[in-house]
């Protein structure tokens, strides 16, 4: 069994990519937006041209089976609305120390 880092099972997101690989992903945050609902995903392992800092974002749908639906979001501009309120969250989530 390889080392690896414990994450709560809850966190983590298993998808498949377009070439039917399985990735682990870790949920660092889910964002309601705009009536659409949008999670921050950041890989386990390291995928080729990330930053260890980086981060996807994925709009999250329900299928009719109730199954969630994950489809990477590649609009900029609702990439920066997401990241916007993310970090929104963050501030107000600041100890009042560090403000």
């Amino acid at each position: 069994m390889a080392n690896e880092e414990v994450y709560e099972n809850d966190d983590i997101v298993t998808l498949k990519s377009a070439d039917g690989e399985n990735i682990d992903f870790v949920e660092i945050a889910g964002i309601a937006k705009k009536g659409n609902f949008y999670a921050i995903l950041q890989p386990v392992e390291l995928l080729e041209g990330m930053a260890d800092d980086e981060a996807l974002v994925f709009k999250v749908e329900r299928t009719e089976s109730g199954e969630d639906k994950f489809t990477i979001v590649i609009d900029d501009e609702i990439i920066d609305a997401v990241f916007e309120e993310y970090y929104k969250l963050l501030d107000n989530c600041k100890p009042e120390d560090e403000e």
